[in-house]
């Protein structure tokens, strides 16, 4: 089909099934992907009255559109609106749908800068500690929480986890992260113990009853694997009831792994193959804390600040 008889909608599903092939992304990524770009093609084919063409896209309609998203959205989600259009029309352009990328001549919004949420460690042991581990979903809880702590994982990351993962002599776990990329993560004795207590309180502790629970690490109360928004949930509760601050999310307890090893001295590069970032430039986020932390140590002690 020619490029001028492409609509701008059409191509949707074939970038993101580009997505998942060449770049392996999760379910919850493309459905990310596909909302925002599926909302711009509403967009401008209700401000023209009709589908609108890939080659007819241009600067000032993404603006009319970023106008339009203003009057409900925050900065930071119309940032990553932008970003999607952005690389979508990439696609596009790569194979010759559109002259240019007009996005690419739209000035992204400033963001305010943000520090990740985290716990100091006082808070962070004293939620692990707070949590039971008398009865089997008990003993899943603690062991759970204690592996995202120890390991720094991402909640999908946690919920992926499979009994074969873990390389219990050795101290590692097998972590499938973003992309499909496979890494190697220390994991601590701690947590090792509350996934043996965990294991051991299992009606079944077979390799043939793991693959009959799906070969899920940590499972719910019906025996199947645990969602990541299941243990978003979990979390939420235990950090109410154990009278924290503000309720920490899953991505906090990685935020606080994070920050806590950069304060006792690992290097970033360390904690960025940890992490699993493909930049270090994504990791030294985490680096403000610490740097906050340094001055204001400095400006309470030096004599001649």
């Amino acid at each position: 089909m020619a490029a001028a008889d492409t609509t701008l909608a059409s191509q949707v599903p074939v970038y993101l099934e580009s997505l998942a092939a060449e770049k392996g992304y999760t379910e919850n990524t493309l459905r990310a992907y596909g909302h925002d770009l599926a909302e711009f093609c509403r967009f401008t084919a209700g401000e023209r009255g009709r589908p609108v063409l890939c080659d007819a896209v241009d600067p000032l309609m993404i603006r009319g559109y970023l106008a339009w998203l203003h009057r409900r959205n925050a900065k930071r989600t119309i940032a990553r609106k932008l970003s999607a259009l952005r690389t979508f029309f990439a696609f596009l352009r790569k194979h010759r749908l559109m002259a240019d990328n007009p996005a690419e001549k739209v000035l992204t919004p400033k963001l305010p800068k943000t520090l990740p949420g985290y716990l100091v460690v006082d808070d962070m042991l004293r939620l692990l500690d707070s949590i039971p581990d008398g009865s089997l979903l008990e003993a899943r809880n603690r062991a759970m929480f204690e592996t995202l702590y120890s390991c720094g994982l991402r909640v999908s990351e946690l919920a992926g986890l499979n009994p074969e993962d873990l390389e219990m002599q050795l101290g590692f776990v097998r972590v499938l992260g973003k992309g499909k990329r496979e890494r190697l993560v220390p994991i601590g004795e701690r947590a090792l113990t509350a996934i043996r207590n965990y294991r051991q309180r299992l009606p079944e502790r077979s390799a043939a009853a793991d693959e009959k629970r799906g070969g899920a690490l940590f499972l719910n109360r019906f025996g199947r694997r645990l969602t990541a928004r299941s243990i978003r949930r979990i979390l939420d509760q235990l950090s109410r009831r154990c009278g924290l601050p503000v309720p920490v999310a899953p991505h906090g307890v990685r935020h606080s792994f994070a920050t806590h090893l950069l304060d006792a001295g690992a290097d970033l590069r360390s904690v960025q193959e940890m992490l699993g970032h493909r930049s270090l430039r994504t990791t030294q986020k985490y680096t403000h804390v610490s740097i906050d932390r340094l001055m204001a140590a400095y400006d309470k002690s030096h004599p001649r600040k």
